[in-house]
């Protein structure tokens, strides 16, 4: 086997560590959480095997069986029975853990009577002792008809042999475990004659389920093999006892558990973190905690971005020859992007809180907690993954919401999701609350910026829970769908995967958001930097035919022609233009410029102000937030960011849909332009009247 390359799809039940054994095998950093929803989508790596083979590695979505009721489920089916696909497996992976093998052992029969080459990998092998688990592995592979890898992908051992039994897949047998077609005799022995050429197994999924990747009509196996609904979900109850009954028997020579070692302090802390009332007091606290060290510990280092890119910016105009190039780099490209760099630090202690709640196993808890509250409001409990994922990002939160079986619950979580507050908001709630925020305490714990914070994301979640609710009376759902989550065991987070996590959620933020803020600063400088007229062109002239401006210095006048140039710019004259529509929430026509950009990606608020308050300063080192604090109206001369303009531009973007990318994803997952076009006008319109409502009360 020279510069083989193979084919290996990774799967297995949800929560087993499937994710971790990809990244130990491939190297990829890949978000591991111990949660369903995680894997939503195919996803592919490259792994060096013995011998010089290589490996192209699918980590499938977790699925409990072959028997879908779900999109991320079919993705596993559809693979698997279809031959043609370029990515059909020569060797699949059934990832299973030591605590749960029994029920993870169901979806391994079922593959193994496709005669896919299998390979058993029991994960978490470094919990048998603590639990008191024996296994008899020889007993096992000789049973279940294959070969078996026992792993730990926490702590990294058993993978070196995992790699050797991949490279010799060709020896494992592919023949099934047990014989399932016994729950219908007749049935399938006629299926068998009709279509003698064709794999039992794939001819009753086919039957089962949506799908038809074999070399025949489906109208050939409609008449005598179609059944009802009804019946066909006998049948796969009965073949699910059948497959349960052939492993029970297996586990009761191949598994030992002695009681008297196993530990009962998941059950104690479960009490406590999922408790009717103590519960919900543990996730706030906790929820608290997360808000104020997020302000506290990121002061210093935040500070310290905005003073040296305001620095940079500074030396880069004084030390570079004069010119245009010398003013894009210091009035366009390093405020630009010094306007998100700043934010590194809050981001990254965000996602290093989520990574720690998912490693940790406590995510879980938080969405049975949330269930018993979604179901009042006509949501799947499934829909609470979406929506706490969202605070990441609401993109992957809305391709999460694929495990959700009802097609209308799955639709009001795609369309409520966006309220939930992403990583791309933090930025301008972040510079906001510092400007109109006290930095003061309350009862010596409560710092007014922290709490603030945490207010907002109750807000984003409670609207998103609230507009559910009024969908759910408007789309009339009538299901009875129930929420199975998992509990997975409690864990101390692994340092790597969390740093893992932390550095390329982080990374993926800085770089996805940088490209769209280079480019619009390289264009809002332009257009701030140039203007069309007579207005434009003479505005040096203009400015000293004015009598106020007689005598004054010539720092003095170059400010003023700079702000005068800069209001009769190409994006001067576009602000004014929109100001009458948004004066009346407490913004001027640069506030207005910003939100129009951020469209593109929330976080480009902050790096827009950066650009337009940058255009025209000479030599100025202040900061962005020492700008935006000191930005004045000219006819009123109050503080353009008060109290009153801070809190209706919070509320604006807590409500508004200020990310194009979310209607891409919303589109795709609808099939229809319809939901994410509504999507956005009603939450564009609500923001408005909310901010509106806001600032008029408040000044």
């Amino acid at each position: 086997m020279i510069n083989q390359n193979i084919n290996i799809a990774l799967i297995g039940n949800p929560n087993t560590g499937k994710t971790s054994v990809f990244n130990q095998l491939t190297g990829l950093n890949q978000q591991v959480g111990n949660y369903p929803g995680i894997t939503v989508e195919k996803k592919i790596g490259f792994c060096k095997l013995p011998n010089n083979v290589k490996g192209n590695i699918l980590d499938l979505p977790g699925t409990y069986s072959l028997n879908a009721s779900s999109i991320d489920e079919n993705v596993v089916i559809e693979l698997l029975l279809n031959k043609n696909d370029k990515l059909y497996p020569d060797v699949a992976i059934v990832v299973t853990e030591v605590e749960n093998l029994k029920r993870n052992l169901l979806l391994f029969t079922q593959i193994k009577d496709l005669e896919i080459p299998t390979i058993l990998v029991i994960n978490m092998a470094d919990r048998m002792e603590y639990k008191g688990i024996t296994l008899d592995i020889p007993y096992l592979e000789e049973h279940l008809k294959t070969k078996i890898a026992l792993i730990s992908s926490r702590k990294g051992y058993g993978i070196e042999e995992l790699k050797n039994l991949i490279v010799s897949y060709k020896s494992i047998p592919t023949e099934a475990c047990l014989n399932a077609s016994s729950i219908a005799p007749e049935y399938f022995n006629s299926l068998r004659k009709a279509f003698p050429n064709q794999l039992l197994y794939k001819l009753w999924l086919v039957i089962t389920q949506d799908v038809n990747f074999l070399n025949l009509e489906r109208k050939e196996i409609q008449g005598t093999f179609t059944k009802s609904h009804s019946d066909l979900k006998r049948l796969q109850q009965k073949e699910t006892i059948k497959r349960y009954q052939f492993i029970n028997d297996v586990l009761k020579e191949g598994l030992q558990v002695d009681a008297s070692i196993a530990k009962d302090f998941r059950s104690k802390l479960d009490r406590a973190l999922t408790h009717k009332v103590w519960g919900y007091v543990i996730f706030f606290a906790i929820l608290f905690l997360i808000f104020q060290s997020i302000f506290e510990w990121s002061k210093i280092p935040m500070d310290f971005i905005d003073s040296t890119f305001a620095s940079l910016s500074a030396l880069t105009n004084s030390e570079l020859p004069a010119g245009v190039l010398t003013n894009l780099i210091s009035q366009g490209i390093i405020p630009g992007i010094g306007g998100i760099l700043i934010f590194i630090p809050q981001i990254a202690f965000l996602f290093l809180f989520i990574s720690i709640l998912e490693e940790s196993g406590y995510m879980s808890r938080v969405v049975f907690l949330m269930d018993k509250i979604m179901r009042n409001f006509g949501l799947s409990g499934k829909s609470v993954v979406p929506l706490i994922s969202g605070t990441a990002c609401a993109i992957p939160a809305i391709m999460a919401t694929r495990n959700i079986e009802n097609w209308k619950e799955r639709l009001i979580t795609i369309l409520v999701t966006p309220f939930t507050t992403c990583s791309a908001r933090l930025p301008v709630y972040a510079i906001i609350i510092s400007l109109v925020i006290p930095d003061t305490y309350v009862l010596g714990i409560l710092n007014l910026q922290g709490l603030t914070l945490m207010l907002l994301y109750l807000l984003g979640f409670g609207m998103a829970i609230f507009s559910a609710y009024i969908l759910n009376i408007i789309l009339k759902i009538k299901s009875k769908t129930f929420f199975v989550v998992e509990m997975p065991n409690y864990k101390l987070p692994l340092f790597k995967n969390v740093a893992l996590n932390v550095v390329e959620k982080t990374k993926a933020f800085v770089f996805g958001a940088g490209k769209i803020i280079l480019a619009i600063s390289i264009v809002l400088w332009f257009m701030a930097s140039y203007g069309p007229g007579k207005k434009f062109k003479n505005a040096e002239a203009i400015q000293l035919s004015k009598i106020e401006n007689a005598g004054i210095s010539q720092d003095e006048l170059d400010n003023k022609v700079a702000a005068y140039k800069l209001e009769n710019s190409y994006i001067g004259i576009m602000g004014k233009t929109i100001e009458p529509a948004i004066s009346p929430l407490g913004y001027d026509w640069k506030i207005g410029i910003a939100i129009i950009s951020s469209f593109a990606a929330r976080e480009v608020f902050v790096g827009t102000l950066a650009t337009i308050y940058s255009v025209g300063s000479t030599g100025n080192d202040d900061t962005i937030k020492n700008k935006m604090a000191a930005e004045v109206n000219p006819v009123t001369g109050k503080k353009i960011f008060n109290f009153a303009s801070g809190i209706s531009l919070l509320l604006f973007y807590a409500f508004a849909l200020q990310c194009a990318s979310t209607i891409a994803i919303t589109k795709k997952e609808t099939n229809s332009w319809k939901w994410p076009l509504g999507q956005l006008i009603f939450m564009s319109t609500f923001a408005y009247i909310v901010a509106l409502v806001t600032y008029q009360i408040l000044k």
